[in-house]
């Protein structure tokens, strides 16, 4: 299961294990956990500096009278610890300045290769669609006219508007222009994809300098590639320095990255993480929330977040009725792949699976991996069935089960593994809605179900 900071959370989770359950908590306890803690974050590429005064907070605290007088001390020290990782990341979500007359105008930095064009277009997708703006692009990278076929690209698979005058005029003059035509167009909002280097260098720096000066933004974004890891945290505090950015967006954020830089970014720049790229898909932009960010470390769980994307992707009167047909047991191979598509929008399964509390520690979760093909595989064998077959599975035969096998490029076994796990899938729903608001029994049979597309 691949969630950020992979590595940094299963180093932290394991050091917080061996210090919850003690009903005691020694200063020497604590030093043991405080340098198991430096390690960790040293390892996950953190600042030294912040590691130092983190670690030094926590043992503050730790030792404290607040953990030493508490009737659960190794629960209070993961306490401790989940606060001040989430300070340490800004402690709450930082929202998007807006102007007080329209258009608010956000203006994209960052190092050529972190993801700038790509981000900028998720950006507007994302205030789109859940802050209900009315976004017009700007192609202001010039010297990559790559840059400026990808935006107009991203434009057009969002049916979106985008200002491009080509890469023979001035990158500040494209910009004031294209912010005047938001104004007469009546966008609310402008967002700037400015050009690149591979490094911080004068000539880029002055450039976006006149930019900043010639249209004054709301908001500077600094794209930063979350896997380079300390080198993100460098070119963070050198665009902060020239630049004075508002917020940083953290790119690559779900790749099996140390997450140095998403627990550095903040303290180094005093400057906000404000959203977070999950994934190469364009809606896979998320605003950052340091507390459930800190939360998934620890293997707390992000509830808040699963429910979010529930609510915005799972239709409520279909849950509803699903709800009575699993209660009932009446559960059809229709409502199985209905069900499939709903979970599917909300995004990789082993993504969503992470948010669980204590996910990581459930027998058979921790390396489970979602395959794909055998999502498409199942799909493709309830799809080879009769609409009598999707709604009496027990009536599904040896010769039956032939033709489906046939039909969905599968074989039998498929086809028998498939009615099985779908049979004891019903059975551990019907048990799990009935003791939902009672006292839950013990449970019955061996073992737990495993879904069909889960290795």
């Amino acid at each position: 299961m691949t969630i950020a900071f992979e590595s940094l959370a299963e180093r932290l989770q394991q050091t917080m294990q061996k210090i919850k359950g003690k009903g005691k908590v020694s200063e020497a306890d604590v030093k043991e956990m405080a340098r198991e803690v430096r390690l960790a974050l040293l390892e996950a590429d953190v600042n030294f500096k912040v590691v130092k005064q983190f670690v030094n907070r926590v043992k503050e605290r730790a030792v404290g009278q607040e953990v030493m007088k508490s009737l659960t001390p190794g629960q209070q020290v993961i306490k401790v610890v989940n606060e001040e990782l989430t300070a340490l990341m800004g402690s709450e979500e930082s929202k998007i300045e807006t102007a007080s007359k329209p258009p608010t105008v956000i203006m994209m930095v960052g190092l050529q290769g972190a993801g700038k064009t790509t981000t900028t277009a998720k950006l507007a997708n994302y205030l789109r669609k859940k802050k209900n703006k009315t976004p017009m692009l700007v192609a202001a990278d010039i010297y990559r006219p790559a840059a400026i076929d990808q935006l107009n690209t991203l434009g057009k698979q969002l049916d979106m508007p985008v200002y491009s005058e080509g890469t023979d005029v001035s990158p500040v003059d494209i910009v004031k222009r294209g912010v005047e035509k938001a104004k007469e167009e009546h966008h609310d909002t402008v967002i700037l994809d400015t050009a690149g280097r591979l490094h911080v260098d004068e000539n880029l720096m002055d450039e976006l300098k006149e930019m900043k000066a010639s249209v004054n933004p709301d908001e500077i974004l600094l794209v930063v590639d979350a896997m380079t890891g300390q080198d993100a945290v460098n070119v963070s505090e050198q665009f902060n320095e020239l630049l004075e950015i508002s917020g940083v967006v953290l790119t690559k954020l779900d790749g099996d990255t140390r997450g140095g830089a998403a627990l550095s970014i903040r303290a180094v720049t005093e400057k906000p993480i404000k959203f977070a790229g999950m994934g190469e898909k364009i809606d896979q932009l998320e605003p950052f929330h340091p507390e459930r960010m800190a939360s998934r470390i620890l293997g707390m769980g992000d509830v808040l977040s699963l429910i979010e994307k529930a609510q915005t992707n799972v239709d409520e009167e279909k849950a509803k009725e699903l709800e009575a047909k699993l209660r009932n047991a009446d559960l059809t191979f229709d409502d199985f792949l209905e069900q499939i598509d709903q979970v599917k929008s909300m995004g990789p399964l082993e993504d969503l699976l992470g948010m669980l509390p204590g996910a990581n520690k459930m027998k058979g979760m921790k390396n489970m991996q979602v395959d794909d093909s055998q999502i498409g595989k199942v799909e493709a064998i309830v799809r080879s069935m009769t609409k009598q077959e999707k709604v009496e599975p027990k009536i599904i035969n040896a010769s039956r089960k032939r033709r489906i096998a046939k039909g969905s490029g599968t074989t039998v076994q498929d086809v028998n593994k498939l009615l099985k796990q779908f049979e004891d899938m019903k059975k551990m729903m019907k048990q799990m809605t009935s003791q939902m608001g009672g006292k839950a029994g013990k449970r019955k049979g061996k073992g737990g179900m495993q879904f069909p597309f889960m290795k």
